[in-house]
């Protein structure tokens, strides 16, 4: 028996709980977002597998996603659904004794002694399947990140298994923002270093990489692209590490002093769910989206963590400071970072 780590993934997880309480929209292109009228502003959420293939994806603007594929059905977002969805397949997903760790709505991590991994995959599956009527896609790893990005090359619904054995076959040649935890700013400044690829990654100079991207990150970088993690699975539950709010607006704002009225609304209403939560906040951080789409965010870290409302809302005006003034805004947000605790 070996020691395994199984990633979890259910496939077009919102748009497949939709259709499940609407069979007739099974085979279509189903897109789901915002309050589900692509004629207003927001953005879509999730598409299904059908919608996808006209270029419609996640964080896409509802309008575009319409002109992509009008004949797409746009439901809107209905939240309670998906958690109830979601706990029905973790519960599924404890059935077996496996130690469960749960990463949000749709992914989780198993650890579990196996001498058949494949077996337990499909296993994990079938009693998906039979618990919620979803699919899922199950990604085999001798690590966590193995396990994580195994399930991209086993989508959809399949099993894909990646270990050092395969490690280099696999992933080698692939761009270096293939790996979990690299994103498109930081596979920017590896290229500008002259690191395209995960193996050109791999072969770089741990120390070189410390002095330009940090002490902590440059060797971090390294050993992941070796396809190390040594992070254990654990069956904690799981702790939001954020809390959000935003709104979307039908007409742009212009004024200023609006705009920062609104940031105070949405300061207070993230406040008021801290407090619910009894956590302490330790950095805020405010989203802006200009017209016609351009998003920038800043974050205001708080001299020493919180679950005061007037701290965060001071906070939110201060992070909101940092942004130009002179652009229309169509969407804002205010996210509470919260604060680790010891």
């Amino acid at each position: 028996m070996s020691g395994w780590v199984l990633h979890v993934d259910l496939d077009q997880f919102v748009a497949a709980v939709e259709v499940l309480r609407r069979p007739e929209l099974r085979g279509r292109p189903v897109v789901v977002g915002g309050d589900g009228d692509p004629t207003k502003r927001g953005v879509v959420s999730t598409a299904s597998y059908e919608a996808r293939e006209f270029g419609v994806h996640s964080g896409q603007p509802l309008r575009v996603a319409a002109r992509k594929c009008p004949d797409a059905v746009f439901l809107p977002v209905d939240s309670a659904a998906y958690e109830q969805a979601s706990a029905l397949v973790m519960a599924a997903l404890r059935d077996n004794g496996a130690v469960v760790e749960v990463l949000g709505w749709d992914e989780a991590f198993l650890a579990l002694d196996t001498g058949d991994p494949e077996a337990a995959a499909r296993d994990v599956q079938r009693r998906v399947r039979d618990a919620t009527g979803l699919d899922c896609t199950v990604g085999i790893g001798d690590n966590r990140l193995r396990a994580k990005l195994a399930t991209g090359f086993g989508k959809p619904a399949g099993v894909f298994r990646l270990t050092r054995a395969n490690w280099g076959e696999v992933m080698d040649a692939r761009p270096t923002d293939a790996l979990w935890g690299v994103g498109a700013k930081t596979a920017k400044r590896l290229a500008a270093r002259g690191l395209h690829t995960v193996a050109e990654l791999a072969a770089a100079d741990p120390q070189e990489l410390a002095a330009g991207l940090g002490p902590a990150t440059g060797p971090w970088l390294v050993r992941l692209a070796h396809g190390e993690d040594d992070t254990p699975v654990t069956g904690a539950p799981y702790v939001a590490r954020s809390l959000s709010k935003e709104t979307t607006f039908q007409a742009d704002l212009d004024d200023w002093a609006e705009v920062r009225q609104e940031v105070l609304v949405l300061a207070a209403r993230v406040a008021d769910a801290v407090a619910a939560q009894e956590r302490r906040v330790g950095r805020v951080v405010v989203k802006v989206r200009y017209a016609p789409f351009i998003t920038r965010t800043h974050g205001h870290t708080l001299d020493a963590p919180t679950t005061d409302p007037a701290a965060v809302e001071r906070a939110a005006l201060a992070a909101l400071a940092a942004f130009p003034t002179d652009r229309p805004v169509r969407l804002l947000g205010v996210r509470a970072e919260f604060a680790t605790e010891t």
